[in-house]
């Protein structure tokens, strides 16, 4: 049971690229522990609203708050809000100079102040966790696509972060690649993190998710459990896109 403790609350979200607008008044909460998959064609603007979540992008009507703290172009506290706000991408984006163990340990210790023994510990924790503490020396180069994904988790968690966001985190994997990855993030859901996931993988959203969001341009089209949206999808937008994408 999900409890009724918003982590991230946006209202009426707009944000605009030019004159493109990329996001068209996006009403989105999510509940502490809550696992909620977004997903949509290329271009909905999925990738750019997990983004404002941590102000990686900035919007420009409407609100967002995270941990009931408001997001804004004056605000003083953003490293706060981001310390608080875990974030894996598409490509990795580890430091390549410094091995594992020091990518995970780099940001309790430069951003939170964390001591050097206790960033180790924490470091060795999450490794341990992703299943990879063996490549705790090695640098991001030596490893697979998937163990740097799962590095990427690692670092994210030694953070110690109320809610993980995930951006596309196995599109830019091999296809033995992806499951190891998806297990890791699976992981996670069992154990209760809160999750935002934007992705492909339908399997996973089917499996983990206490809710999907459909997008398509801009807006937020259909929203509703994973049993519901897959087997009963309500617009044809999204019957379309799951017609297309479950073919593969």
């Amino acid at each position: 049971m999900i409890n009724a403790h918003p982590v991230i609350m946006a209202d009426g979200v707009s944000k605009w690229y030019g004159s493109f607008q990329v996001l068209r008044e996006i009403n989105f909460v999510v509940n502490r522990g809550e696992k909620i998959v977004i997903c949509g064609p290329s271009g909905s603007g999925k990738s750019t609203l997990i983004r404002c979540f941590n102000r990686l992008e900035a919007h420009q009507q409407g609100e967002i708050s995270v941990n009931g703290i408001r997001l804004h172009s004056t605000m003083k506290n953003l490293s706060q809000v981001r310390e608080s706000v875990g974030m894996v991408f598409q490509h990795f984006n580890l430091f390549p100079h410094m091995t594992v163990l020091m990518n995970c340990m780099a940001g309790p210790m430069w951003i939170k102040g964390v001591h050097e023994a206790e960033a180790r510990r924490r470091a060795l924790q999450f490794l341990e966790k992703v299943r990879i503490p063996e490549q705790a020396d090695k640098y991001p180069i030596q490893l697979s696509g998937g163990q740097q994904q799962r590095v990427a988790i690692a670092r994210a968690l030694c953070m110690q972060p109320s809610v993980m966001l995930f951006d596309e985190p196995t599109s830019a994997l091999d296809p033995e690649m992806v499951s190891e990855v998806l297990e890791t993030m699976s992981t996670l859901a069992r154990e209760g993190m809160t999750m935002v996931c934007v992705t492909h993988e339908m399997g996973f959203a089917r499996a983990v998710a206490d809710r999907v969001i459909f997008m398509d341009g801009g807006q937020v089209i259909e929203e509703a459990t994973p049993d519901s949206f897959f087997t009963d999808p309500k617009h044809q937008r999204s019957k379309l896109f799951l017609s297309q994408i479950l073919k593969h």
